[in-house]
This record gives structure tokens, sequence and C-alpha cells, in this order.
């Protein structure tokens, strides 16, 4: 009876250190919640006419978020909205504790691409990170893109915009505009991608001018207008796998996705080099797509 009556002070203690552990947690704004995700994710409601969500990317260094520019905020909690997004190929692609997930298999290309009404002009900027399982075969490639969202559809590819393209394992990101007929404009940077390893890519799209962010610094801006057709634009993550290959079992995963109209002018110059220009040898148009 002794042993009893001591083990239920102890079990009603437990429970009641576990109810304060709670209220302190909800105090702090769901910060543990968010550990497995260093920035976390806030709500436009929560960054409207406050300072922007850290550490430093392109929408707080650049100054986006002001006179309510963020639009949306995608920030994955719960089960993936498939009336919102769209996914094709073979694999797995979820919503796992805050990110939006894309789990390949071994051969071909998974992708999920928003589908709500896209935006000719705007800032695009998402945190992602990848990981490859294995080394015996051929390694995927991470593509972040704006594709047209128009009823004549994407074409062959010769009209989207890439926030990045990188293999895995490499230490080379890819930036691209490609437009109508075979116009492509591209240019790359040297950067590692570790396992896991967090990064943030973005692109402002104007009327003027495309500029490319990466880890909240601006890497190249085009200005030809050739470059800037004004289509209406939604975003795609692919896992891209090389046709008839055995590919490495891989992942990638986004912590968030927003994007902001052009109502605040931005805070920093987007002074950068022009992309090299040259052709694009894999559009549906013309002379090229015979080849």
């Amino acid at each position: 009876m002794f042993r009893r009556s001591q083990t239920l002070p102890r079990r009603a203690l437990a429970a009641g250190t576990a109810a304060l552990m709670a209220l302190s947690l909800g105090s702090l704004g769901g910060g543990a919640a968010r550990a497995s995700r260093p920035e976390g994710a806030l709500s436009p409601l929560t960054t409207s006419g406050r300072a922007a969500p850290g550490p430093i990317h392109a929408g707080n260094t650049f100054g986006w978020y002001g006179h309510g520019g963020l639009v949306y905020d995608e920030t994955f909690v719960g089960p993936l909205n498939h009336h919102r997004w769209r996914v094709e190929g073979p694999g797995a692609v979820r919503t796992q504790h805050g990110m939006l997930t894309l789990n390949t298999a071994t051969h071909g290309s998974v992708s999920a691409q928003m589908t709500i009404p896209g935006r000719a002009y705007g800032r695009w900027e998402t945190r992602l990170r990848q990981r490859q399982y294995g080394h015996k075969h051929t390694p995927y490639r991470v593509l972040t893109e704006l594709v047209p969202a128009t009823k004549e559809g994407e074409g062959c590819g010769e009209q989207n915009i890439a926030l990045n393209k990188f293999t895995m394992g490499d230490n080379k990101v890819n930036f691209y505009i490609r437009s109508r007929p075979d116009h492509l404009y591209q240019a790359s940077m040297k950067r590692g991608f570790g396992q896991d390893q967090w990064h943030t890519f973005a692109v402002e799209v104007t009327k003027k001018h495309i500029s490319w962010f990466v880890d909240s610094h601006v890497i190249r801006t085009e200005t030809r207008p050739e470059a800037l057709t004004g289509r209406k634009f939604q975003v795609r993550f692919t896992m891209e796998a090389e046709k008839g290959k055995r590919m490495n079992k891989a992942r990638m995963q986004m912590d968030w996705l927003r994007y902001w109209n052009l109502n605040d002018k931005a805070k920093k110059s987007i002074k950068a080099p022009l992309p090299e220009e040259t052709t694009y040898t894999k559009s549906c148009l013309g002379d090229h797509a015979a080849r």
C-alpha cells in the first residue's frame, strides 16, 4: 500500500509537468514544433506588417514584404492539397513534418506543380534541400521552374524559367530563361549542395527585368526584351531522371514556397551580370523541332 500511494502522486506530478511544458511551448508560438525547420513557416497574416521571418533570404534582404506584398506562403502543414498541387511520375509526393517531399523511384522523373492561377509578374522564393541514397547509378537532377500556366500549355519547355537546376553530387547550379521560338538565356555558378543542406532560391519577374537570387544574393539580371514574355507562370518542383537510365533513389524537400507581388520596391540593387544568350534546341517550334 505504501508503494502504491507513492506512485500516484508521481504520476500526477508527471501529468502536471507535461501540461506546464505544453503551455510553455504554446506561449513560444510553436517554437519546438519548428525545431526541425529552423526558419519556421509563418502565414501571410503573421508576416503582414511585421519583419520577415529569418534567417536571411531574398524575401527579407530585399524588402519584399511591404505593402501587403506577400500573396501566399505555402508551409506544407497537413496532408498535401491535391486541388492545389498536381503530382506526376513514379515515386511518392507528400507532406512530411511541414515540408513538401518528393521521393523518387529508380526510374523516371517525379514532379509537383502548383495548380492555382498563374502570375505574369512577381517574386517567387523557396527553401529546399536534397538527399541521395547510394551512388551506384545515375544521379537525379534537382529542378525548380516557373512553367507557363496558359491554355496553350507548356510546349516543350521553351517558355520556362528555372530558379535552379543542378545534378545531385555536383558543385554547379544552373539558371535559365527560355522564350519562343528558341531563345535561351542561361547562367551557372559554382555552389556545393551537400546532403540535407538548406538553400533558398528566388526569382523576380517584372516587365523590365528578371533576376535570380541564391541565399539572398542576386546572381544574374536579364533585361533583353526577347526574354521578357509576359506569360503567366506557376511553380513546379521536379526530380528529373535521365531517360532510360537506372537512377539513384533520392528526395527533395521544400520547407516553404512564397510568392510576393511587386507592390513594394526592392530595398537593395538587383544589378548583376547578364546571362549568356544562346539557342534552345528542344523547342516544339521552328527549325529546331526536327533536330
